[in-house]
């Protein structure tokens, strides 16, 4: 019986897949079943049932399962207590906002360069729901989303806070406007699809004040979002600190509400009960590089 072995039945285990397990372990789907085999005859014992098209687990595998998280959690630990975090190896797919990309992800990604230098990066950008969705399937590693995301497969932390407001060219709403449901009647709003945090809060604002919202545009592109609005097509919903030059440029002004919209909290997402050094280690990075402040700087002012 070795760790592998153990990796490899944990995995396939937790996600009920032997194909979305070895992607998430970078081997091949015949290396893994090698080594769920190897431990099959090892322990005497089937782990599996393999009739149906998922992989499900026989008794034996149920109680398998403890003892194998246990073996994996204390690998992390001895990995963590001797500092060894330049073992970090392989591939890590995981899931971006476009937010996050356009802020700290470059030094993100610099850091872990810097600390993982045999680790390949293969960040995905989406929407949350999509990532919230891969995640759960077992295809991404973590997510760094809106949240809390309510799935009890996923766990969080959460690495900033971000005030939100409304938003319009001056052209369209005088900066400081009050907004009434009027203004949402007269108003188009520029939002991002359903699949997003951010719509997830625009809507509960919007039910909250029983208004009716009224959708001009939607699209999947915070960029995009920016450009409508201050092209005058309507107004939007923005993190502060992320369209600050575009309110110094007289680009965008900001519109006064009561109350206010909620603050979005962006979260590390990971499978519950993933004790993995690679995903300790990378939340980790994040927690010390998460600033949605510096990335202000980097929108061109033309845009």
């Amino acid at each position: 019986m070795t760790l592998k072995q153990l990796e490899a039945f944990f995995w396939a285990a937790k996600l009920g897949s032997f194909s979305v397990a070895a992607t998430r372990l970078n081997v091949t789907q015949s290396t893994l079943s090698k080594r769920i085999a190897e431990l099959e005859a090892d322990l005497e014992k089937p782990l599996f049932d393999r009739t149906g098209q998922r992989a499900v687990l026989t008794d034996a595998g149920e109680q398998l399962l403890g003892h194998a998280t246990q073996m994996l959690e204390i690998e992390s630990r001895i990995r963590a207590d001797l500092d060894v975090v330049a073992s970090l190896r392989g591939t890590t797919r995981f899931g971006i906002s476009e937010l996050v990309a356009s802020t700290w992800f470059p030094r993100f990604v610099a850091r872990v360069r810097d600390l993982h230098p045999h680790l390949v990066l293969e960040p995905q950008v989406e929407l949350t729901k999509n990532l919230e969705r891969r995640l759960e399937r077992g295809e991404l590693d973590f997510a760094i989303v809106p949240g809390p995301i309510a799935s009890t497969a996923l766990s969080h932390e959460v690495l900033g806070e971000l005030e939100y407001r409304w938003m319009a060219a001056p052209q369209r709403l005088a900066p400081g406007t009050r907004l009434t449901p009027r203004h949402f009647e007269e108003n188009p709003v520029i939002m991002l699809s359903a699949e997003a945090g951010l719509s997830r809060a625009l809507e509960s604002w919007a039910d909250n004040q029983q208004i009716v919202i009224s959708r001009a545009v939607v699209c999947n592109s915070l960029s995009a979002l920016i450009a409508l609005v201050i092209a005058g097509v309507g107004i939007s919903l923005f993190p502060r600190t992320y369209v600050t030059p575009f309110i110094q440029a007289g680009k965008l002004g900001e519109l006064a509400s009561t109350p206010t919209p909620q603050n979005l909290r962006y979260c590390f997402h990971s499978r519950s009960g993933d004790a993995r050094s690679l995903v300790s280690n990378l939340r980790a990075i994040a927690r010390e590089e998460a600033d949605f402040s510096v990335g202000s700087a980097l929108w061109p002012v033309t845009l």
